[in-house]
Parts: C-alpha cells; sequence; structure tokens
C-alpha cells in the first residue's frame, strides 16, 4: 500500500502541471467558442431584425441548457466516472458552431445555442473535478489556473470576432471548428490520464478534508454562497451580454470599438480570476469572497455616471475585483460538502450560468422598455448582497 502511495504522488508531481495546462488550455477553446454567440449579438441583431428580448432568449436557451444538465452530469460522475465525456460534451460544442455559423432564421439560431450549452454542460463538471485531481492539494490555484483559461477563451472571443466575424459576415464562424476539433483530440488525451489515474485511486485510500459542521449551517452556508452567486452573475449579464450596446448607445461608439472594449473587461476578469484562488489558498477564501463580491459595489455604483475614459477604468476595476470569487466560492463549496466534487462544480457553474441566462433575458425586457442606461442604474445595487457573506462559517484549511 505504501508503494502504491508513493507512485501515485510521484505520478501527481510529475503530471500536475502538464494536466492543468491542458485542461486550461481546452477550457481556452471552449470558452473562445462559446464567446462568439453573445460577442456577435450585433450582427444577428441587424440580419434577422432581432430585438432585445430575443437576443436574451438566445442567452437564455444557452445558459439554460448547460445549467440545468451541470449539476446532473456532476452528481451522475461522483458515482460513475466518464473519463472520455469531456470530448463527447465537445462535440456537441462543435455542433452547435457549426450550425450557428449556417443558421438561416431564428428558430435554428436557438437551436445552435442549445447544443452550445449541452456541451457546456459537460465539460465544466468534468474538467472541474480534473482540475482537483490534478492540483496536488492547492485546489483554490488549480481552479483559478483552470478558470482562466476559459476567462482568456471568453475576452479572445469578442476580438476575433470583431476582426473575423464582423467583416466576413456569420458563415466565417465555421472557421472556429478547427479549435473543437484541437479540444477534442487534448481532450481525448486528457480523458486517458483521467482513466488512469482512476484506476491508480482504487488502490489509495481518498482523503478529503473534513469539518465538524451541523448538517444545517452547511445547507446555510451553501445558500448563502448560491445567493452571492446569484448577485455576481447577474450583474454580469449586464455586461457579457449589454456592454456593448450601453458604449454604443451612450457614447456612439463603433461596432468594433465596443468589441475591443469588451476585451479589455474580459482580459481583467481573466487576471481576477487568476489571482483569486491562490489568494484563498493563503489568507482564506472566506476572505476573498468577501473583498470580491461587497468590494465592488462603490465602483458599480460610479459605473452608470461615468464619461467614456472613466467607464473604461471602472469597467476594468470591476471585472478585476468581481472575478475574484468564483474559485474561492467553489472550492469553499467542495470543502462544505467533500466527496461530492462533480455535484458541487455542475451545482455552481450551472446556476452560474442559468442566473446568466435569467439575467440576460430579464434585463433585455428591462431594456426594451426602459432603456439600456437604466439597466445599469438599476444592476449597480446588487453587490450589496455580498454583506450575507457574514453568514459563512470559517473552515480550517491547510496554507501554502
Amino acid at each position: 500500500m505504501n508503494a502504491d502511495q508513493a507512485a501515485h504522488r510521484s505520478s501527481v508531481a510529475n503530471t500536475v502541471l502538464t494536466v492543468l495546462g491542458a485542461i486550461s488550455f481546452c477550457h481556452f477553446l471552449n470558452d473562445l467558442i462559446q464567446s462568439l454567440l453573445p460577442a456577435i449579438y450585433p450582427i444577428l441583431k441587424t440580419r434577422y431584425a432581432l430585438d432585445f428580448g430575443q437576443i436574451g432568449l438566445l442567452t437564455l436557451t444557452y445558459q439554460i441548457t448547460a445549467s440545468l444538465l451541470q449539476p446532473l452530469v456532476g452528481w451522475y460522475t461522483d458515482r460513475r466516472p466518464t473519463p472520455y465525456s469531456l470530448a463527447v460534451g465537445m462535440g456537441f460544442t462543435l455542433s452547435g458552431l457549426l450550425l450557428l455559423a449556417l443558421a438561416a432564421n431564428f428558430t435554428l439560431l436557438l437551436l445552435a445555442a442549445g447544443l452550445v450549452g449541452t456541451g457546456s454542460s459537460v465539460f465544466h463538471p468534468e474538467s472541474s473535478r480534473i482540475a482537483r485531481l490534478a492540483s496536488g492539494g492547492r485546489h483554490g490555484f488549480a481552479q483559478s489556473f483552470f478558470q482562466v483559461g476559459g476567462n482568456l477563451g471568453s475576452a479572445a472571443g469578442p476580438l476575433l470576432a470583431a476582426f473575423i466575424v464582423l467583416p466576413y459576415g456569420q458563415h466565417s464562424i465555421a472557421w472556429f471548428s478547427i479549435a473543437a476539433l484541437m479540444a477534442i483530440v487534448l481532450l481525448a488525451r486528457v480523458g486517458a490520464w483521467y482513466a488512469r489515474h482512476v484506476r491508480a485511486r482504487t488502490h489509495v485510500p481518498a482523503h478529503e478534508a473534513a469539518h465538524e459542521l451541523p448538517r444545517r449551517q452547511v445547507t446555510r452556508a451553501i445558500a448563502v454562497l448560491l445567493v452571492l452567486i446569484f448577485s455576481k452573475y447577474f450583474y454580469l449579464a449586464s455586461l457579457y451580454s449589454y456592454y456593448t450596446f450601453y458604449l454604443i448607445e451612450r457614447f456612439h461608439v463603433g461596432v468594433r470599438s465596443s468589441q475591443i472594449y469588451l476585451f479589455v473587461f474580459l482580459g481583467a476578469v481573466a487576471l481576477g480570476t487568476l489571482v483569486g484562488g491562490p489568494v484563498g489558498d493563503r489568507i482564506g477564501r472566506k476572505y476573498v469572497i468577501w473583498a470580491s463580491i461587497l468590494g465592488v459595489l462603490p465602483f458599480t455604483l460610479m459605473l452608470p455616471h461615468a464619461n467614456l475614459p472613466w467607464t473604461m477604468v471602472l469597467s476594468v476595476v470591476i471585472g478585476l475585483i468581481l472575478s475574484s470569487a468564483f474559485s474561492a466560492i467553489l472550492v469553499y463549496a467542495q470543502e462544505l460538502l467533500p466527496g461530492k466534487v462533480g455535484m458541487i462544480a455542475g451545482l455552481f457553474f450551472g446556476f452560474a450560468f442559468g442566473m446568466g441566462g435569467l439575467g440576460a433575458a430579464l434585463l433585455g425586457e428591462l431594456a426594451d422598455h426602459r432603456g439600456i442606461e437604466y439597466v445599469y442604474q438599476l444592476c449597480a445595487w446588487l453587490p450589496a448582497i455580498g454583506l450575507l457573506a457574514v453568514f459563512l462559517p470559517n473552515l480550517r484549511q491547510r496554507q501554502y
């Protein structure tokens, strides 16, 4: 048994960065593809004569297919590991991408969004599990490293849309199928590592961090974390889906300029994500959650009243601060419910996507009736919900 443990630890030490790098890069490719949909909203709005409500419905379709399936995928794979499901899930994403390039009407656009969402529902809980397995115990760092790939992909999507899809049209989206095919190949190799890792772990006792909190307190803490996710992603929905429209309407910038500004904001989100996990490993995840959700409030309140240069500055600050929370929230929740890594990852990724989709749909309708500037004035108060973090218990954790 000791020999098996030593071999297992040696394997983890040799492969941790390779596996984390591969899964983070696949997250980059996955979210680059997924970010094309909101990035080309101005193009779709003009070509299909869509209103803001229909734009919100596209986002809702994508987010709902992702959010409803993710906890089920995580729950299932907690009990029955499925190493090659990641490559299969990316196949759904590839199908949705090609349909998005060829869609001739709004119904097919909705179907394409649903297929991309289905691929996401498999990718996120399973890849989050692999990041934790390859973490070497540095769970916050591993989640941040994995997630920053997705953030960079989300940031690159609008930029590529501005310089490829905007000048060459909707059909040029098909070129991004190369990224999906590359991801399928890499995820098949990661799946092979995962299969070997699962076989090795059958000979090694599992060690999960335990706590002595009563069940009622754990349930309350999970509920608080989900409410904080709601505040974070409902606010982010106003930026992800309508930031370009806000800049165009209020400051009269061009479509390409608005895409570049969105890229800058999403780059700030990526940097904040990378920082949040390791800081949580060192000083405690609860403090990162506090600082991220509530600390962004003064800047969100200033944003609707700022001129264009200050809007750029404030949106970068908001992206940096607000994005640092998710890795800390996810790992904190996994420590509250040890042994349910996939289900927790699926629940929180799914809930985040669901709140983003619901927010996009509701805020789109609100923008149609009250104007896009009113949306930003209202959403500015959402981070005040961060006060609920006072109900989160302190968890013992290893320091690095």
